[in-house]
């Protein structure tokens, strides 16, 4: 028998080497912390745009500087968020599925309780009168509940999208050696920049990865080194400011000012990258992370805003460009060429989360299909998707060269940066009464801490809307329609075709043949359905009145899990009596599992049918003396098999737990046997088995079809007009411009069928 797979692997939870931890914290510097760690070019030209005037201004922004840093990237994420992640996947959307795995919140239609047996979808129990399931039956009570809540994190999603200040900084650099030359060439460079950085991205992060921890290394040991030089060189009364009582003294002296809410937008600057952190955790484990960040991240940042308030403080004219003219001559330009690859490793970092967001919404339906490449064999996180590599490119150029001015930039990515924080922090407390069954006060102190300093900077990067800010809110706005329309849609249509949905009576009563031609051949009918009969097999074959000998349903199919073993991904079973062959194949995937090109799915769907019809016949020989619950045969003859599979059979199907049901469902009973010892005895079966295998190979050779459903998704004529807009001009835009199913699916065009029908919603 099979030994079951390793539940470490299955959660995530792999135990690493002290050495081997130490070696992935080394490369999560070039990840992860480029974003982060290019901070430093541009926090304190945005916190003083007009200039220093007061000494003590400077300490009160170095202060709230240290203490954002240590609150919000050091408590907040690396020691709690980054806790909180999806069997190592991290975002919004990792949070989102962690919740629908804990309540029944998800907003995907197609759900069965058997896909709460896989080995990833891991989840809690609760006491009746616990306060966690007081949330739980809260949340689960009202749709509009589970509405509001899809609604903030497709909010957090679409403003993570886009980046493009830290190439202009760096770029920026120039100036300082060359003052005459224009602001034109300096935006020129930073577009020329992110050309090259976008138009690299189909090589994949895992050809020029080895490169960027060495860089960021670099960075980190020189912008510390330069903080050190610079304390040591004007002075070390700057270390004051690590003392709090300086934030307090700022705002006492400032009030509330125009120009307090100004240094207060530029200091948020210090933290971003910090939701990049968070989203791109599917490459490192935590704890590699947590050191990184705890022994070189964030001591060489405070030593770098240290020494920067210093040098400000004794040349406050300067403080536009304070970074690079506190670096002496001797290494100007070294200095500036690490800079200047810091950045685009920085940019890189975004990309890449980029990605793994569009792909968490691709596969939890909020977002239209688009193609997905894999470019590694060694990580399933790193992928590549052109479309809207191309789209950021066209986003970040036309901020750049529009504004032209770090300021503004820093405007506009402060205000995306710290929405993505408070989404994060509301999502986070179902996630520590749910998920952690944390207690009431520790949530309380958790949330009133973040609020504390989210909220503030959020007020600052409200008012500096008119100055930029306004950028990242069109962006997200533009995503969340595009998000939103799309969801909405694909799931009214689901309850249209489950509305539809034929009858399994009216199968029976057409009877072995279904009252057609049965043509030599196998059909695949590809549906939505999990359960049922769809509309499209009674539209096609009222127009058609023929089918071929085998017909398959084939449901495809996104669970709110990070990822489904393959071992684990089909289930089949069987729809009528045997002389009907009519099958159901559920294909499941989690969102971080893609449908690469090598993929023969048709192969992977014809093994499975045909371990199926083997272990099928099994079930039959044993008798209830064996370790098998086999409630007798109901009229319908319907069979329901979920299938564990051994690796060693060329399947996709596995170790079958089967049992028989009258429902349309599948009831796994756990197997005492594995597939070999199974797939012996069914060799020793009697002629049925063989003569059906046999059937089912005629078939195939006869020729396979792939039946989709080529739909028409139009408003119902009572709708009203935003409704009509979204759906019968945006919606079917995006469905015209999307990727196809049978593209998806690597479908053959000339074994294609396509069957059109007209859904009102």
């Amino acid at each position: 028998m099979r030994k079951p797979p390793d539940s470490r692997i299955c959660t995530g939870k792999r135990k690493f080497s002290s050495v081997l931890m130490l070696r992935l914290a080394f490369q999560s510097l070039g990840v992860v912390f480029g974003d982060l760690g290019t901070s430093p070019l541009y926090v304190f030209y945005n916190a003083f745009p007009h200039g220093v005037y007061d000494d003590e201004d400077v300490i009160g922004a170095l202060s709230l500087i240290i203490y954002t840093l240590t609150l919000i990237p050091l408590l907040k994420y690396v020691f709690v968020v980054l806790r909180a992640n999806d069997n190592g996947q991290g975002g919004t959307l990792a949070l989102y599925s962690l919740l629908c795995r804990h309540a029944k919140i998800s907003t995907i239609p197609n759900q069965h309780k058997t896909d709460e047996d896989l080995t990833t979808y891991s989840r809690q129990t609760y006491e009746e009168n616990s306060l966690a399931a007081k949330i739980k039956r809260w949340l689960e009570t009202r749709a509009y509940k589970r509405n509001c809540l899809l609604i903030l994190v497709l909010l957090g999603t679409c403003t993570a999208i886009g980046d493009g200040i830290p190439v202009l900084s760096a770029s920026g650099g120039i100036k300082v050696q060359n003052p005459n030359m224009s602001t034109d060439i300096v935006v020129l460079v930073a577009v020329i920049i992110l050309i090259g950085v976008f138009s690299m991205q189909h090589f994949g992060t895992d050809k020029v990865g080895w490169l960027f921890a060495p860089i960021v290394l670099i960075w980190f040991i020189l912008i510390g080194s330069v903080g050190a030089l610079n304390i040591h060189k004007y002075g070390s009364s700057v270390l004051r400011a690590y003392n709090p009582v300086y934030i307090y003294r700022y705002f006492r002296r400032r009030g509330n000012s125009s120009n307090t809410w100004t240094v207060l937008g530029g200091i948020m600057l210090s933290i971003t990258g910090t939701e990049a952190l968070f989203a791109d955790l599917c490459h490192f484990p935590v704890l590699a992370i947590q050191i990184a960040f705890t022994f070189i991240v964030f001591p060489c940042l405070l030593l770098a805003y240290t020494g920067q308030a210093a040098y400000i403080i004794s040349n406050k004219k300067h403080v536009n460009d304070a970074f690079y003219r506190s670096i002496p001559d001797a290494i100007y330009w070294p200095a500036f060429v690490i800079a200047t690859a810091a950045a685009i490793i920085a940019s890189q970092a975004t990309i890449s989360a980029t990605y793994s967001i569009i792909k968490q919404a691709l596969a939890l339906g909020c977002f239209p299909r688009v193609k997905v490449v894999h470019t590694s064999k060694k990580f399933l996180g790193q992928i590549y998707i052109p479309d809207i590599n191309w789209l950021l490119l066209i986003l970040c150029i036309a901020v750049t060269a529009g504004f032209k001015n770090q300021s503004q930039i820093g405007n506009a990515y402060g205000t995306a940066v710290v929405i993505v924080m408070l989404v994060t922090t509301f999502l986070m407390v179902p996630i520590m009464l749910l998920v952690w069954k944390s207690h009431w006060i520790l949530v309380i102190t958790f949330i009133v801490l973040s609020l504390m300093v989210e909220l503030p900077y959020f007020w600052a990067c409200i008012l500096k809307i008119d100055q930029g800010g306004w950028v990242p809110l069109v962006i997200a706005i533009a995503f969340f329609i595009i998000m939103y329309v799309w969801h909405y849609c694909t799931v009214k249509r689901y309850e249209f075709e489950m509305h539809s949905k034929v009858s399994m009576a009216w199968i029976l009563g057409l009877g072995p043949s279904l009252g057609l031609v049965r043509v030599p051949g196998i059909g695949f009918v590809y549906t939505e359905l999990a359960s049922g009969v769809p509309h499209i097999f009674s539209h096609f074959i009222t127009n058609l009145p023929a089918i071929h000998s085998v017909v398959v349903f084939v449901c495809v199919k996104y669970l709110p899990v990070y990822t489904v073993p393959v071992e684990e991904r089909f289930l089949v079973r069987r729809i009528g009596p045997k002389n009907f062959h009519i099958f159901r194949c559920i294909a499941r995937y989690g969102y971080k599992d893609l449908h690469k090109k090598d993929d023969d799915f048709e192969k992977m769907l014809f093994d499975c049918l045909t371990l199926f019809i083997r272990l099928e016949s099994m079930m039959d020989g044993y008798s209830d003396s064996d370790e098998f619950s086999l409630p007798e045969q109901r009229t319908e003859g319907s069979i329901n098999t979920a299938f564990l599979a051994d690796k060693t059979v060329n399947t996709m199907c596995s170790n079958g737990d089967l049992s028989y049901s009258s429902q349309d469902s599948i009831v796994p009973v756990q197997s005492p046997l594995g597939v070999n010892n199974l797939l012996t005895y069914s060799s020793q079966t009697n002629r049925t088995v063989s003569n059906e295998v046999e059937f089912l190979n005629r078939c195939r050779d006869a020729g396979v079809v792939h039946i989709l459903g080529n739909t028409i998704v139009r408003a119902r004529r009572d709708s009203g007009i935003i409704k009509k807009i979204s759906v019968d001009y945006l919606y079917a835009f995006m469905r015209r411009i999307c990727r196809e199913n049978s593209v998806m699916f690597n479908i053959p065009h000339e074994s294609l069928l396509n069957v059109g029908q007209i859904y009102y919603i």
